[in-house]
């Protein structure tokens, strides 16, 4: 079993004109979704976490854009194919919804241990693209999150 802590972000990529980015899973071709990721201690802070996972996954240094707290958490059941991650036991995640809004498309540099290829596509593509609920959830919640 692994160790790692059930508590993630989701951080939807996005520019003003609501073009998203979306990432292929390496380890589940087909699957596509926005940039998520774990906690690396109990103790990280959230806005932490996403700076961290955005960069590693994207190369985009996430501290230049606005990077938007939702206030909105998902609790799901863990996928069986990856629960073999978190330690025994563990079923469940919570999971922190954020947007990062760039003000243009920046070049993306995956992560290719865990990502095959990126599309930046309009929002209600990027929606129905997305595997996870929670992602086409927050994906098509995103019209209406713009910043002011």
């Amino acid at each position: 079993m692994g160790s790692k802590i059930p508590e993630s972000v989701l951080v939807v990529i996005h520019t003003q004109d609501l073009q998203v980015l979306l990432l292929e899973r390496a380890d589940r071709p087909g699957f596509w979704q926005s940039v998520t990721g774990s906690k690396d201690a109990i103790d990280e802070p959230l806005e932490l976490t996403c700076r961290r996972e955005v960069l590693e996954e994207t190369g985009i240094d996430a501290s230049r854009f606005v990077l938007t707290d939702w206030g909105q958490q998902n609790r799901y059941e863990i996928y069986s194919h990856w629960r073999g991650r978190y330690p025994e036991g563990v079923t469940h995640n919570t999971e922190h919804v954020f947007s990062l809004c760039l003000p243009a498309i920046e070049p993306v540099r995956i992560a290719p241990r865990e990502h095959l290829q990126y599309q930046w596509l309009p929002w209600d593509e990027a929606a129905q693209r997305c595997f996870s609920p929670t992602n086409v959830e927050a994906i098509r919640r995103l019209p209406t999150r713009l910043p002011g």
